[in-house]
This record gives structure tokens, C-alpha cells and sequence, in this order.
């Protein structure tokens, strides 16, 4: 028997705050940068010990920005620079807000097609996501990945406490589901299957 719209909308909920519930609910935003950096030496071919030493900075270093909440500006822009990216403050986009500014005033193809990219492209810097709609609901985004078999929990629960502190808990991603214009049941499986043909 197909189960209702009504049903898949309760299950999806229901199995992203048991996911979350199991998670750390606070991880540094460093650790969300350095995943990204990470991702982007990968795919030029490189491990720790050749990305370390084409940025000048000892492999000791690299390793243990995964687990700070802070580091060095200087140590972060070398890393950036030998994967092709720049750390930059970046002004946010003008999206149309909601009346609590929490959220985009609607989601139209063309925005969701926007998301649907930035969530594929393993893009885990805040201040894109910033860029993209406000704080709260990107943050909400952000969380409703991590609890998405094959993304990084961590980096992105990191990211989402970059982006609004205490969106990762259970209970303010519960106001998120309830609130958002962005459907989980719908958005998700548009991203697993771009996401599929980009492997």
C-alpha cells in the first residue's frame, strides 16, 4: 500500500530528529571550512601530507584544525589558495524575506534549483550558505543534510550552528519543519538523485 503524502511528511520528521537526537548538537564552523578545503584537495588528487607541504604548513597543523574551533588566519588561506578557492567575506544575496525574516517569502523553481546546487556541490562555508537566504532557514537546511546518509554530520551540523547557534537541536529543527516552505519529502530526493549522477 502507497503511503500518503501526510505519512512520508511524518516519517521524513520523524527519522531526521531520531538522527539528530544522536548527534552532537554544537560543532565549531572551522570544522565545516576545513571539510570544504578538504573536499577540494581531494578532487585535485591531494592527501594531507601533499596539501600540507604545497601550503607551507606542517601536516601536525592540518590535523588538528579538525578539531579546533579556531586557527590561524594566514594557515587557512594558504590551505585555500593551494585547492584553487579564497576565503571571502561575501554580501548576501537579496531574497525576499517572510514576515519574521526567518525565511524566504517563497520558494519558487528557480530558488530550489539554486539550493539543489549549492547542497550538491559540497560547498560547507558559511558564508556562501549565508548568501544564499536567511540565516534560521539555511542553517534549518543545513541540519535536515546532516541527518542524510553520505553527507558529512559533522561538517554540517557545524555549519548550521555557524549559521544561527542552537539550530542543530532537536526541538528549533522541529520549528523548522513545521515553519518551512522547503518540504524534505520533495527536496531530498530531487538531491539524491543530482547527486547520484554527479559520482
Amino acid at each position: 500500500m502507497q503511503a500518503t503524502r501526510a505519512e512520508l511528511l511524518s516519517l521524513t520528521y520523524k527519522s531526521i530528529l531520531l538522527r539528530l537526537r544522536q548527534m552532537k548538537t554544537s560543532t565549531p564552523s572551522l570544522i565545516a571550512v576545513v571539510e570544504t578545503l578538504t573536499m577540494a584537495a581531494r578532487r585535485r588528487g591531494l592527501n594531507d601530507a601533499q596539501w600540507a607541504e604545497a601550503a607551507g604548513v606542517r601536516k601536525e597543523t592540518l590535523s588538528r584544525l579538525r578539531r579546533r574551533a579556531s586557527c590561524d588566519f594566514a594557515t587557512l588561506e594558504a590551505l585555500a589558495s593551494v585547492v584553487g578557492l579564497r576565503l571571502a567575506v561575501v554580501a548576501p544575496e537579496s531574497v525576499a524575506l517572510g514576515v519574521d525574516d526567518h525565511f524566504p517569502r517563497k520558494l519558487d523553481r528557480a530558488y530550489e534549483e539554486r539550493l539543489l546546487e549549492l547542497c550538491a556541490s559540497g560547498d560547507r562555508l558559511a558564508n556562501t550558505w549565508r548568501a544564499l537566504g536567511p540565516a534560521f532557514f539555511m542553517a534549518g537546511v543545513a541540519v535536515m543534510l546532516a541527518s542524510v546518509s553520505g553527507f558529512d554530520r559533522r561538517a554540517l551540523l557545524g555549519l548550521a550552528e555557524a549559521l544561527h547557534p542552537g539550530s542543530s537541536h532537536p526541538d528549533v529543527f522541529g520549528l523548522w519543519l513545521s515553519r518551512s516552505p522547503l518540504r524534505p519529502s520533495r527536496f531530498l530526493p530531487m538531491l539524491l538523485v543530482r547527486t547520484r549522477r554527479a559520482a
